[in-house]
């Protein structure tokens, strides 16, 4: 794809998707962590529904280290994978005050050494937390972007690094939530609809299916 087609489809998601995103409920970096690692194979709205309960009963990171794990659970078992999710909390905390004196650190090296913290929820918390630029590569933007010919990466690793150089810097963190919001009302990963996408005359998905037709009906004629 063209760089002026990147482009174009760009000021697209911004135009139809906004450029912010409201983020989790939270006051201190080390709540948004955690918030982000519940996220993981559940519902915004369920992460939010538990959060004003779980930032009273555990006000700081000391307390949620000092924690029992059950205690933990308690308040997030409505949570998918909540006693896996739990003790990742637990630990993780525990690793911050231990390891950064309470400070959740600001490198991905030092984040994906966190219990429970992948390159995913790594990427997405420097870019919510610090305004440090990163990709973040979910289901949806990985279906996504081999749609739009962007990326043909078997990993989000390796799809990361791809988009890195297809698309410029000042992108990198709003992509993410632009193409869950496509992926969710357009694209979805059960079927696309392209006959409402406002991207169909770009996606290189879209544009092979419709050339794949043509050679077909013309095969049908002679």
């Amino acid at each position: 794809m063209k760089k002026e087609q990147v482009q174009e489809i760009l000021d697209k998601l911004d135009e139809v998707y906004g450029v912010t995103k409201e983020g989790f409920l939270h006051k201190e970096p080390w709540q948004l962590l955690l918030a982000i690692m519940l996220s993981a194979q559940s519902t915004d709205k369920q992460v939010e529904d538990v959060l004003p309960t779980l930032w009273k009963c555990f006000p700081s990171v000391e307390s949620m280290a000092n924690a029992d794990v059950s205690q933990i659970e308690e308040q997030i078992k409505t949570i998918g994978l909540y006693k896996n999710k739990a003790k990742n909390m637990k630990k993780c905390c525990e690793q911050i005050v231990e390891q950064y004196g309470g400070e959740v650190p600001k490198t991905m090296e030092e984040l994906v050494q966190l219990a429970g913290v992948g390159r995913k929820t790594a990427n997405l918390f420097l870019s919510d937390a610090y305004g440090i630029p990163g990709i973040t590569v979910d289901t949806h933007v990985m279906r996504i972007v081999k749609r739009f010919g962007w990326a043909k990466g078997k990993n989000p690793e390796e799809v990361e690094y791809e988009l890195q150089k297809v698309l410029p810097m000042e992108h990198w963190i709003r992509i993410n939530f632009q193409l869950i919001y496509h992926g969710r009302a357009i694209c979805t990963a059960r079927k696309a609809h392209c006959d409402t996408c406002i991207f169909a005359d770009l996606c290189e998905k879209k544009i092979e299916k419709k050339e794949a037709k043509k050679k077909k009906e013309s095969a049908k004629g002679q």
